[in-house]
Parts: C-alpha cells; structure tokens; sequence
C-alpha cells in the first residue's frame, strides 16, 4: 500500500483517518468490553432454549453417524452406555466447542450475547472448561434465580450483549 493511500484509508467503517486523533489505547477498549451491559434473564433462558435444542439436534445427528458407520452393532454400543453419560460428553463437547472457539453458542448468537471473563476479555480454555462442567451441578440453572448463574461465578465469566456491528 502506497503512502499517499494509508492516509486516505479507512480506520474504521469507511471514516477516512484522521492524522491530528490522538491515538486509542488498550486501557480504553478494555474499559469499553468491561462495560458493556450484562445480558438479561430473558435473554439467557431465550439461550438456554436455543443451545438445548441444537444440543438434542447435534445428539441425533451423532445417532444417525453412529447407525450409518457401524450399524446395529454400533447402535448397541450406544445403548449399553448409560443415557448420562452419553448426554454429558455431547453436552460438554457443545459447549466448549462453540464457546472456546467462539464465546458464543448458536443460542448466544442469536440472542446477541456473548461470553466475557471479568475484565471484559475472551475467556481462557480453563474458564470455559470451567463454565462447561459446572452446568452439571444439580439444580444450577435455578441458580439464575439470584443474582448470577453458578457457571457464571465459578468460571469467573459474565455473559454480556454483544457488540452492535
């Protein structure tokens, strides 16, 4: 790119540049992810719903790639194995798949929301590991009933609204 058209480039969304802004720093865009508002209770069970639905979609799926690789044999496989376990490794598998990768599920995307950790960063694998496994403990989505989620305070993440684009 020439010298003359780094100037007239776009900084961002088609603005050209202005040469006398002073520059942005990590501190602001930090204090801007921090601050961006938390999702709401309508919001997270919308999600919620959503995540369960492809969670039970991604499980047939699996049942149908089971049947067609390895047929009746492969379908006993999946039968010994308790109905628990099978649940919770494609539930996990769901999870820290589209929040490690993303920190967002197809639920999340659509709602608008996204997972943070508390300084308003994307979480570490550890958190989102974290955040995954506590979803499994009796009871815990009763505990949106309070203030904040157990696998919200155990993996020290919020979900917040994603940024308008």
């Amino acid at each position: 790119m020439s010298e003359h058209s780094s100037e007239h480039s776009s900084a961002q969304g088609g603005e050209p540049r202005n040469p006398y802004r002073p520059p942005g720093t990590e501190v602001e865009q930090a204090a801007d992810e921090r601050n961006r508002p938390l999702a709401g209770k309508g919001r997270r069970l919308g999600t919620l719903v959503v995540d369960y639905a492809g969670f039970y979609l991604l499980s047939a799926c699996i049942g149908i790639v089971v049947a067609l690789a390895f047929g009746e044999a492969g379908l006993a496989v999946i039968d010994r194995l308790p109905n628990l376990v099978v649940g919770v490794v494609i539930m996990s598998a769901y999870y820290a798949f589209f929040e490690g990768l993303w920190g967002r599920t197809p639920g999340k995307l659509l709602f608008g929301t996204v997972v943070v950790d508390e300084a308003g960063g994307r979480p570490t694998l550890g958190q989102i590991m974290r955040r995954t496994l506590s979803r499994f403990i009796p009871f815990e989505p009763f505990s949106f009933l309070g203030a904040r989620g157990w696998h919200d305070s155990i993996s020290n993440t919020r979900v917040v609204l994603a940024k308008a684009r």
